[in-house]
């Protein structure tokens, strides 16, 4: 691991001085929405260290949601995954030299390009020395090495606040919003219930239906409601669908596509045990400091654990040799199999289950 302290030693008491001048700074999250929760604690270091300044947050479409709420920036600008001509247009016109300084919490080349064109000065993630991405050190004031293996990702984004010479704040903030609908679906605020979310987004994250089905088996014999939580996909409904034509309770509600994730938090910060994939709202509900079972296939877990520190989330990894090989499962993508989560057994997550709730 190097970091390149340049900037955080030539500029650092000029920026210092000028913390309750507005700054505009804009901070750079361009990934999936669990990554854009894992920011917040970097968020939320900026906003303390610069309590007057602007800070605004650029995020892929749609992917903002983990944000609502959140009292550590003012606007959240969006862009396409991938832009057209126009769409490049519309963003440059929106950021071009409007920030004093830009934040980037990834190395790829386009993020690193919009903060080029965004600020004067910049600080990013880059990747190991390659000659290739030379530019990417030559352009940044300031720059530490991307970690894929050995450094939480969390702790990654932190380093980007020590560069800038100010204080690590290590809480993962959540989202919230003051017009909650849970009360349309539930007496949730009477009920004991656990959450469960079944699907990840990519295949080779996901667990198996009978796997669910027993577990949603023993959760009912403990009476426990079970409330499932999940998007708004045609994929998502109908795997689903699937597991409920095996369970068939009034104490299992489907709240898939209805809630924000503001909502989500709320109802899983309310129940007694949640349940998930490697996925963002697995994040979100370590978060909330709920008991959370985090089934976890070849992902690698130092890198991509749910974070929490309040000694509240199990993780369960799939089973093999080979586990956790880092990889996008068995076949070496998204829409792979990965043989380590299909032959978990369920008697191993309900056996942690079991744990937490006694």
């Amino acid at each position: 691991m190097k970091d390149n302290y340049d900037f955080s030693l030539s500029i650092q008491n000029p920026y210092a001085k000028r913390s309750k001048k507005q700054l505009r700074i804009l901070l750079i999250a361009t990934r999936q929405i669990g990554d854009v929760l894992l920011v917040t604690p970097l968020l939320r270091s900026l906003r303390r260290a610069y309590p007057d300044s602007i800070i605004d947050v650029l995020v892929y479409d749609n992917k903002g949601g983990m944000l609502e709420g959140n009292p550590d920036y003012n606007s959240l600008i969006s862009v396409a995954e991938h832009p057209n001509f126009s769409q490049y247009k519309i963003l440059f016109k929106r950021i071009f030299r409007h920030y004093d300084l830009a934040v980037s919490t990834l190395a790829g080349d386009r993020p690193l390009i919009y903060a080029l064109l965004a600020a004067r000065q910049r600080v990013s993630l880059v990747p190991a020395k390659r000659w290739q991405d030379a530019w990417k050190r030559w352009i940044t004031a300031a720059y530490t090495e991307l970690d894929n293996d050995s450094t939480h990702t969390v702790l990654q984004n932190l380093r980007l606040a020590d560069l800038l010479g100010i204080k690590r704040y290590y809480e993962v903030v959540i989202p919230k919003a003051d017009d909650s609908v849970l009360h349309n679906y539930f007496d949730w605020q009477q009920a004991r219930f656990a959450v469960l979310h079944l699907l990840p987004m990519w295949h080779y994250k996901r667990w198996t239906i009978s796997g669910w089905c027993q577990l949603i088996d023993y959760l009912l014999e403990m009476d426990l409601y079970v409330v499932l939580t999940g998007g708004n996909s045609e994929v998502e409904k109908a795997y689903i669908n699937d597991v409920l034509l095996k369970q068939q309770s009034e104490k299992i509600i489907n709240l898939a596509g209805k809630l924000r994730f503001s909502d989500v938090a709320e109802l899983i910060s309310k129940s007694q045990i949640y349940v998930g994939p490697d996925t963002a709202v697995t994040h979100l509900a370590a978060a909330t400091g709920t008991k959370t079972i985090a089934l976890y296939g070849p992902t690698n877990p130092v890198k991509w654990a749910p974070w929490s520190d309040k000694n509240n989330v199990v993780l369960v990894q799939g089973v093999g040799d080979c586990v956790p090989c880092h990889q996008e499962g068995c076949e070496r993508h998204k829409q792979s199999y990965s043989r380590c989560l299909e032959q978990l057994d369920s008697s191993v997550v309900i056996r942690e289950v079991k744990n937490e709730l006694s």
